[in-house]
């Protein structure tokens, strides 16, 4: 809320919210301003979050507006309202409570204005509007989440950790057991998704394919993408048939694809084609994705040659010494071959 001749411009007004941090990382980066996202989407805000005297400063008025809330400023009272869904908000700026209706909300600090700005407590959202609210030292941001449904059923065990990030520095929440119902907040990478459980717990878990039945077409792309890039990485190595596995030196085709696949998705397929093809979910010709497995005969095999579809046409795979792994083209011979194509995520 912009300051004029001491009046609050209503065509400027920002309620703004504060969050508790450790008190460490305040001084060591207090210049640094927190990221803000509501339901996995960034906000961008007029003036940007800011941390002081060990809180995070951060816009709340495009939070409400986002969620619907329809706000209003009473310059005589000093105070904001916002109404949502039947449910009245209110709060005098400088007093250390607010209102949900007739509910009375504490609040660790009282609001103040700083630089022109109305700031209050990170509560009066998560409190008022039933958010949860969710800092991460990792990557200095903060999660917003208005969900309350659980559209996705963990299938395999898998830890709900603090980052996303396997190594020492992420700490394990917990164990997050099969049957289990969460809800996905948003795809971090094409490896890693945040997520809510149903005890108000926001962390990150594992984006495999194996530990959750969430999909979505970015997910997929991401993990197409990433797929193929690592399996770039190895043309020009050359053909050997029957190639040991545990080592990249050479490849025959189901090698290949089976230490690519193992590699970034965490999948582990069988060592020959013909297996290989039992896996996932079958797919026309036509409605091939990037990522897929396609299927060919060779050798006098029904299912002799397996490739990865690339995209726009072109297959990632190798059957030849001359080439090695290489991009080729889908074109007329191999279509002729192909036999099925299967969809492993």
């Amino acid at each position: 809320m912009k300051i004029k001749n001491g009046l609050f411009g209503m065509a400027t007004f920002t309620l703004m919210t504060m969050m508790l941090i450790p008190a460490t990382s305040v001084h060591a980066e207090v210049n640094q301003s927190p990221s803000v996202l509501l339901d996995g989407r960034p906000l961008s805000f007029q003036t940007p979050p800011v941390i002081e005297n060990g809180y995070s400063l951060v816009p709340m008025r495009p939070i409400f507006e986002a969620e619907g809330a329809a706000i209003s400023w009473d310059e005589s009272t000093r105070t904001v309202t916002a109404l949502k869904d039947g449910v009245v908000l209110t709060y005098r700026i400088g007093d250390t409570v607010a209102y949900k209706n007739h509910e009375r909300l504490e609040m660790p600090v009282s609001g103040k204005i700083i630089d022109g700005f109305t700031m209050v407590p990170v509560r009066f959202i998560s409190e008022a509007l039933g958010n949860i609210v969710k800092w991460h030292e990792y990557s200095r941001s903060i999660t917003i989440s208005s969900a309350h449904d659980y559209e996705t059923t963990i299938e395999y065990g898998v830890n709900l950790r603090d980052s996303p990030a396997k190594d020492t520095d992420a700490r394990v929440l917990r164990l997050l057991s099969k049957s289990e119902k969460i809800h996905v907040i948003r795809e971090i990478d094409a490896n890693w998704l945040e997520v809510q459980t149903k005890d108000n717990t926001i962390g990150f878990i594992s984006a495999a394919p194996m530990y959750t039945d969430y999909a979505s077409p970015a997910l997929a792309e991401k993990k197409a993408d990433e797929l193929l890039a690592y399996g770039s990485k190895f043309l020009g190595t050359p053909y050997e048939f029957g190639a040991a596995s545990g080592q990249t030196n050479t490849f025959d085709c189901s090698s290949f694809v089976r230490h690519v696949f193992n590699e970034v998705l965490s999948i582990d397929l069988p060592r020959v084609s013909y297996d290989q093809a039992k896996k996932g979910k079958e797919i026309s010709i036509d409605q091939i994705r990037k990522g897929d497995l396609l299927f060919f005969s060779a050798r006098g095999l029904d299912i002799g040659h397996v490739g990865i579809y690339a995209g726009d046409g072109k297959i990632l795979h190798t059957y030849s010494k001359e080439l090695g792994v290489h991009i080729a083209d889908f074109d007329e011979k191999w279509k002729k071959r192909f036999v099925t194509a299967r969809r492993l995520f």
